[in-house]
């Protein structure tokens, strides 16, 4: 575990809510120099705690109206190997995520679908088509609200 000051903290949070923050607007609001924000980060993207920007799409300004969280139960454990199951899951464009999970289910997915009929067609043709699929619960998400989270 990476040893994090106040000041790391407080970027990670600035950064966490908006990658697009210079070093130089960072350092202002913390009260560092441009050249110490950019070092901390930099320090910070070394040791792993930053591990990448993203860009976050609307999926429903892109068309896709519906998302739909799965809970795949493989089938046949053992016959299927599970890195068949997942290359093949992530081939599939309107996944998401593939999660490899313990409990009820093997598989957690989250899917984007344009409507209901949409997502219908993507599980019936693609998801219970894969290998080794078995049992399936599907939940609609209807609303969705990021937290900061503990830093």
């Amino acid at each position: 575990m990476t040893e994090l000051d106040e000041i790391d903290r407080k970027l990670i949070h600035a950064l966490g809510r908006d990658a697009r923050q210079s070093a130089s607007a960072l350092g202002k609001r913390f009260g560092l120099s441009q050249p110490a924000t950019w070092r901390r980060i930099k320090r910070l993207e070394e040791a792993g705690v930053i591990a990448g920007k993203r860009l976050r799409l609307s999926a429903e300004k892109l068309g896709f109206g519906v998302t739909v969280f799965l809970g795949i139960k493989l089938a046949t454990k053992g016959r299927v190997s599970l890195e068949d199951f997942e290359r093949a899951v992530s081939a599939i464009p309107e996944v998401q995520t593939v999660e490899h999970v313990l409990g009820l289910y093997d598989y957690r997915l989250r899917v984007v679908a344009r409507d209901l009929p949409d997502f219908e067609r993507v599980l019936r043709r693609r998801i219970m088509t894969l290998p080794g699929a078995g049992e399936v619960e599907a939940n609609v998400l209807l609303s969705e609200e990021r937290m900061p989270g503990p830093l």
